[in-house]
């Protein structure tokens, strides 16, 4: 069983961020998002993130951008231009044209944790891409950290 973690930082400490990824023994924060650099990021700013990971839980870190949404899609969302689920058909539809099924190799991503800004799972793109990573291995076992 390949064990695929999800975590939004908002609304955490980062004492409570890093118990959980540590109590959970996650190897890797993949991190999903477009900008990974705003000065709201707080402690999961991309490098100070990649830093406090390494230096606290010795987790590696990752920022994949062909897992984040485009900023037009987000945008839209974000707006209300679109509803939750078109966002859903054209995020999957995306991650289709990306290929990213073909591009995974699904037995690295065990222990690894898709990181995201939401709090928690239910609308949030981290929460489609691991169903949508799921549906083509089932041996995948989705876990969301709150």
């Amino acid at each position: 069983m390949i064990k695929l973690y999800t975590i939004g930082f908002t609304e955490k400490s980062a004492q409570k961020f890093f118990e959980l990824l540590e109590q959970n023994q996650v190897k890797k924060i993949i991190d999903t998002r477009i900008n990974n650099v705003s000065q709201l990021s707080g402690f999961a700013k991309g490098k100070d993130l990649a830093f406090f990971a390494k230096r606290i839980a010795n987790i590696d870190y990752e920022h994949r951008l062909n897992f984040a949404p485009t900023k037009e899609l987000l945008k839209m969302y974000r707006k209300k231009e679109i509803s939750w689920d078109e966002y859903t058909k054209e995020y999957l539809h995306l991650l289709d044209t990306r290929y990213i099924k073909e591009a995974v190799n699904f037995e690295s991503l065990h222990k690894n944790c898709l990181l995201c800004s939401e709090h928690s799972p239910e609308e949030c793109h981290r929460r489609l891409l691991a169903e949508y990573l799921q549906k083509s291995n089932p041996d995948i076992e989705i876990i969301h950290l709150t």
